[in-house]
């Protein structure tokens, strides 16, 4: 079980989910081409046309961070020279992006919000959209109803006007879902935007898609996913020198150290991204709070505090952005760590203020959602009212024909239900009488299966009562320690209704080795398998050689003046797998009748076994034992033939 401090911070590192996958879905991936970015940055310069424009700006998802900086000061100063420019919607886009490169948030929303489409709702005036509900959404706090309202009604004038843009606002709904806590319908959203991207066979693009994956795996809980996704995510950045992503990689590395407990690990990870962020100037409120949950973990609530605080004053300079509850979640525990339950009670105060503030943004989102759903609803209605009503007259006969053949809709609807209820319930008898059949014979099995134990058993420890009689004290030592290994796996295999081929193998290895160690000298055995059998997956049952083997050796080598041979084969013939027994012992003529008896009992049981197994299910499985008979030939010759059965 871990701490309640440990799961607690565990707690606190899984609510910054929600700002990672801002992130993720905010930072354009890098691809370090350096051939490709700077033709880019060349031909960028060249074309001026709005739609070549266009195509630029939806390239920029496979260009790197620097290539795409050095695009849009490109163009920004040649659209800046333009006497025009105030009238080219492409200059202010531009504009835009370079205040926010600049960190200049209010001037790029300003510089958005002046470009102009040659139409309604063309692919300008989308672009426009877009960028402003991106910007409104970063942060990562709960999107509001108003702002969902907007997304979709942009999603849906980008679908009717079929816009290459179309994509982007997918996104924004994955994004949204995700940060409302709402994963199901974020994971749907996100594959529609992959499917959609226009560059989805770009590993850059695909790099990204893993990133959002591993997210939507975290929140979701899913540890194996986790890994998965991060590893792909990792390979991909590095096939196309992405240094961000690959840091990003780091990141997500720490939350999987952190779930298996490995504080340190975890604590490196966080370090190389934080570090990667702080030299390359694009440190956020997250970073901040991973590292000092990580800190925090690893029993360093100094250094967590320190990092808790960071990310406190970062968030603050930000005006726009709304206050989140994970730094002050993590200075709880951070403050009680260190027994300071002033601060923390202090702390769990101000979470406790933002939790409540936060909730009640969802509860008015619910409700406006409703309410947004009741009016539109009653809309529909009126107009369907009015409409009605103009058409009354004409629509009297219509509705007579129609409300008698739904009349006789709903009678066949109601008779075939009760037809299909009627059989439904017969076939779910038919299936309970046929489990229970399958149990009953599986009972039996295992009942029969077990039959074949204390025989086996006893005849095993009157051969160590033989060699205990001798006085051979080390020869009893050494078969009792094998004796026990073979009733270990003999026991084991009584569990199972199939076993590996060299599972048996190995069994019966055991047990002749046991038998040649009584009797010595008295008889030798070979084990052969056809090569176009594999050992390790085709199945037999357990202990179904075994009894014939043991006859073989305590009858029919017994009283023979030369020595024994036992050869077990096993080879596939016409899709069936054949077992032969042969040895050269005195046969079955020479056997007594108790011996006789003991052997029909064997036999017996093997029969049942092959009936439940194999026969009652209308599978062929048979075996015959006989003596070998012409010339010189003794001894007996058993062949057992079963289904071919694959694990």
């Amino acid at each position: 079980m871990y701490d309640k401090p440990i799961l607690s911070l565990m707690n606190t590192c899984a609510r910054t989910l929600i700002i990672l996958y801002t992130i993720c879905f905010l930072i354009i991936p890098a691809c370090r081409n350096k051939e490709n970015a700077p033709d880019v940055a060349h031909r960028a310069v060249k074309k001026t046309a709005f739609g070549d424009h266009l195509s630029l700006i939806l390239s920029f998802d496979t260009l790197s961070t620097e290539a795409i900086k050095k695009i849009v000061y490109q163009q920004d100063s040649l659209l800046g020279n333009n006497p025009d420019k105030e009238s080219d919607p492409y200059y202010h886009y531009f504009h835009a992006r370079k205040y926010v490169f600049e960190k200049k948030r209010d001037s790029a929303l300003i510089a958005y919000q002046k470009m102009k489409g040659l139409k309604p709702n063309d692919d300008i005036e989308l672009l426009k959209t877009y960028r402003i509900l991106t910007h409104k959404m970063a942060g990562g706090s709960m999107v509001e109803s108003a702002l969902m309202s907007q997304i979709f009604a942009a999603l849906k004038i980008s679908e009717q006007a079929h816009s290459r843009l179309t994509y982007s606002f997918y996104d924004l709904l994955a994004q949204a879902y995700f940060q409302n806590n709402n994963e199901k319908k974020s994971i749907e959203y996100a594959a529609i935007y992959f499917k959609h991207h226009p560059f989805n066979t770009h590993p850059v693009i695909k790099q990204r898609y893993f990133d959002i994956s591993f997210l939507l795996a975290s929140r979701l809980g899913d540890f194996k996913k986790m890994i998965y996704y991060n590893a792909q995510a990792r390979r991909l950045a590095e096939q196309v020198g992405d240094s961000l992503a690959i840091a990003r990689t780091y990141d997500n590395e720490a939350q999987i150290y952190s779930r298996q407990l490995q504080t340190a690990k975890a604590l490196a990870s966080s370090k190389i991204y934080f570090n990667y962020l702080k030299k390359t100037n694009n440190l956020n409120g997250i970073a901040y709070n991973n590292l000092a949950t990580a800190f925090s973990q690893n029993h360093e609530p100094d250094s967590a505090i320190k990092y808790y605080q960071a990310g406190i004053a970062f968030e603050k300079r930000d005006v726009s952005a709304r206050q989140k509850d994970i730094y002050y979640n993590g200075l709880i525990e951070a403050y009680k760590m260190k027994g300071d339950f002033a601060h923390a009670l202090q702390a769990a105060d101000s979470a406790y203020a933002i939790e409540l503030r936060n909730h009640k943004a969802i509860e008015a989102v619910k409700v406006a959602e409703i309410h947004e759903k009741y009016e539109a609803e009653k809309k529909d209605r009126n107009i369907a009212e009015l409409n009605n009503r103009n058409k009354l007259n004409e629509t009297i006969i219509k509705q007579q024909r129609l409300t008698i053949f739904l009349t006789l809709l709903v009678f066949l609807a109601v008779v075939s239900f009760f037809y299909i209820f009627y059989r439904q319930q017969r076939l779910r008898e038919k299936n309970k009488l046929l489990k229970s059949e399958n149990q009953r014979l599986n009972v039996e099995q295992k009942m029969l299966q077990a039959q074949l134990n204390p025989h086996f058993i006893f005849n095993a420890i009157a051969n160590l009562q033989s060699l205990v009689a001798s006085g051979h004290v080390e020869e009893s030592v050494s078969y009792l320690r094998s004796f026990s290994g073979l009733l270990r796996g003999v026991l084991e295999q009584n569990r199972k209704d199939f076993i590996e081929i060299e599972e048996e193998i190995a069994s019966l290895n055991n047990y002749l080795q046991l038998q040649q160690m009584r009797y010595a000298d008295v008889f030798d055995y070979k084990i052969l398998v056809d090569d176009q059998l594999d050992q390790n997956e085709t199945l037999i049952p357990p202990m179904l050689i075994q009894p014939f083997v043991e006859n073989a050796i305590e009858h029919g080598f017994r009283n023979i003046a030369y020595k024994g041979l036992l050869t077990i084969s096993f080879k596939l013939k016409n899709d069936l797998l054949v077992i032969e027994i042969d040895d050269n012992g005195s046969g079955l003529t020479k056997k007594t009748a108790e011996d006789k008896k003991k052997q029909s009992l064997a036999q017996v049981i093997l029969k049942e076994r092959i009936d439940l197994l194999f026969t009652a299910k209308g599978q062929k499985a048979e075996f015959n034992v006989n003596n070998k008979g012409g010339g010189t030939a003794t001894g007996v010759f058993a062949e057992i033939l079963i289904p071919v059965i694959n694990n």
